[in-house]
């Protein structure tokens, strides 16, 4: 993924039906048979609507008040049978909702996976013709440029448009999101002055066209800002197949471009970037524009009871004796700013690290980047869509700011073991890539980019980095309960809470890449999401406290599982030292196979010793797969 310079940040959701009519329009009609949804779920997703209210409300009085929407359950072994069947006996917005959720991010995943596949080869191939120092100035220094500037345009914007219910007046959330805009334009400018007039210039003879990358990437950036109202749309009425299907599309044409003029103009050096990155914020915002053309007004949208009804409605509209926008999402947009400010510098700080204080040359940081883009794989595929698609599934079925005992506790049985399950399943991926990953490192960098990258320190960089993908499996799922109930004070403690850890951060990371070189970036990065993961969960333990209930154990495994574990990382860091990787390939697939034996261990281990995981995982993520089996 490196050498295009490919980011975690915007991994999309898809889903189809085979043999029934597309509800979210025609761009998956090509691919209608990769997965199948049930009649019953296809029902509720389109009454999901019209019946669901904010936090997992089933309706409300006139007067504001909740309406129950059954009688108060009783205590006793009723009781304890459905917390223990509590997908059963959820309300029927709720298990909708979670429908939804877990079939966005299992979907997500697997057509990430299978576009992600076709990229990755083509970046192994660029990688072979291209400088250390080009994939140096692409993935660190102008990625730096166009995920600052998105980031600081839309990130409060979406988190603050995407809480409580799809019934609002969305008139002013529309006018509200438009403001991304002229965010945008400003960011670009302003971050695009300092990139040409005050950081390090490269060689013209290294890396030709500097001047004209920057210009295209922050131009890149304003013009992906100009989809975000339907983004938005998209994602709060859960749309689970454009957005992945628009990013793949656009992913596959950066690609396939990239590798052609690498073969054809070798010479053009960043012009070969900025363009394909062009090309790819393009084809994004017009499947958008194309798909809200044709859906808007359709029977469909019709039936849906779809909010917006033109594509005139998309652009900023005054309504007469009333205001421009909705004042209580501003005012959360402006707290979700301040703390995405800080978070912005969390997420990318060893790129700015790198980019302001100039710890590492060029070459330094294209192998960096690309064995961090390696290594990040897992995120992209897995906890990325979790993260996003379970923030959605909190922020609606719980409502935001209001403690445990004030929430109806059939919703609170739900997220309680829906978070206990995605915490278990993270900390098992986590787990599986740690061990696994410090014995075949080498081996993946060798033959992924050959001995630019399994030498020197490229082995060393994944290996720590398998690490850290424990870290972010634990506190994206965290974070993404967290922020999902955070109301605004809550929110602007945590901004101070931030800022403390963002100037702790950039000073670890100083110190430690001066001690260990780019090893001191990954070890930097462990300690902030570290301390990041503790706040979470200290909010969760204090949101839980009052209830019966405690979604923290599923960061406890079976002492069991976790033996075997052991035993196998320490196979497999044995069998690399005898077999690989200097050894030709017998000696190689040899390591491979001693692998393969230990990771099969672990899986029936696995599911032997964690059955409530297993049959989430099957009930929730798999059951229309393995439903088309039967």
């Amino acid at each position: 993924m490196g050498a295009l310079g490919y980011h975690a940040q915007d991994e999309r959701k898809w889903n189809t039906v085979e043999g029934q009519p597309n509800s979210d329009g025609f761009l998956a009609d090509g691919l209608e048979h990769y997965w199948e949804w049930s009649l019953e779920s296809r029902l509720s997703h389109l009454s999901l609507t019209a019946k669901y209210q904010p936090a997992g409300l089933a309706g409300r009085e006139e007067k504001g008040d909740l309406a129950p929407a059954r009688p108060a359950p009783p205590d006793g072994i009723a009781a304890r049978r459905r917390r223990r069947h509590f997908l059963a006996a959820a309300p029927m917005a709720s298990q909708d909702v979670l429908s939804q959720t877990t079939r966005l991010a299992s979907s997500s995943a697997l057509l990430q996976v299978l576009f992600r596949a076709v990229t990755f080869g083509l970046n192994a191939f660029t990688l072979r013709h291209l400088s250390r120092e080009l994939l140096g100035v692409v993935n660190v220094r102008l990625t730096l440029l166009y995920s600052t500037v998105l980031f600081l345009a839309r990130e409060a914007f979406r988190r603050a448009c995407l809480s409580g219910s799809t019934k609002r007046n969305w008139t002013k959330t529309i006018n509200l999101l438009w403001l991304t805009v002229p965010l945008g334009v400003f960011w670009s400018v302003f971050l695009g002055l300092v990139w040409l007039h005050l950081l390090e210039v490269p060689d013209p003879s290294v890396v030709p066209h500097y001047q004209a990358g920057v210009v295209a990437f922050g131009l890149s950036a304003i013009i992906e800002l100009l989809g975000e109202p339907f983004w938005v749309l998209a994602q709060a009425h859960l749309f689970v197949r454009l957005k992945v299907i628009a990013e793949s599309l656009s992913v596959v044409s950066k690609c396939v471009l990239t590798v052609i003029l690498v073969i054809l103009y070798p010479q053009w050096g960043l012009y070969i970037f900025s363009l394909a990155q062009l090309l790819y914020t393009s084809v994004l915002v017009m499947c958008y524009i194309i798909y809200f053309g044709m859906f808007l007004g359709s029977p469909e949208a019709t039936k849906k009871s779809f909010p917006v009804t033109r594509m005139k409605a998309l652009l900023p509209k005054v309504v007469e004796d009333e205001t421009f926008l909705n004042w209580k999402e501003a005012r959360l947009t402006w707290s979700f700013f301040k703390q995405s400010f800080l978070k912005q510098i969390l997420t990318e700080g060893e790129r700015y690290v790198m980019t302001f204080l100039n710890v590492l040359n060029f070459g330094d940081q294209g192998v960096y980047d690309i064995v961090n883009n390696l290594g990040s794989l897992v995120a992209r595929f897995i906890f990325l869509p979790i993260e996003e698609s379970f923030y959605v599934f909190f922020a609606k079925v719980l409502e935001r700011g209001k403690n445990v005992k004030d929430q109806k506790q059939d919703d609170i049985a739900m997220a309680a073991n829906v978070l206990e399950q995605l915490l278990k399943l993270v900390l098992l991926i986590g787990l599986t890539i740690t061990v696994f990953g410090y014995a075949f490192s080498q081996l993946a960098l060798d033959i992924y980019g050959g001995s630019m990258l399994s030498s020197g320190t490229g082995p060393n960089l994944l290996r720590c980095y398998s690490l850290y993908v424990l870290f972010l499996a634990i506190n994206g799922v965290t974070e993404c309960f967290t922020f999902a109930l955070m109301c605004k004070e809550e929110v602007d403690r945590y901004n101070f809470v931030m800022l403390a850890l963002s100037f702790t951060f950039l000073c670890i990371s100083y110190f430690l890449t001066h001690w260990h070189g780019s090893v001191g970036f990954i070890l930097a990065n462990c300690f902030n999401m570290g301390i990041r993961i503790a706040h979470s969960t200290h909010y969760i333990y204090d949101y839980f406290k009052e209830s019966t209930y405690r979604p923290l154990t599923g960061l406890l495994p079976s002492p069991v599982l976790m033996l075997i574990y052991v035993i196998s990382g320490v196979i497999t860091a044995f069998s690399e030292v005898f077999f690989c990787c200097d050894k030709g390939w017998m000696a190689r697939l040899i390591h491979i196979s001693i692998g393969a034996v230990c990771f099969a261990a672990t899986i029936i281990t696995m599911f032997c010793m964690e059955t409530k995981l297993v049959h989430f995982v099957r009930s929730q993520f798999l059951s229309r797969y393995m439903k088309k089996g039967t």
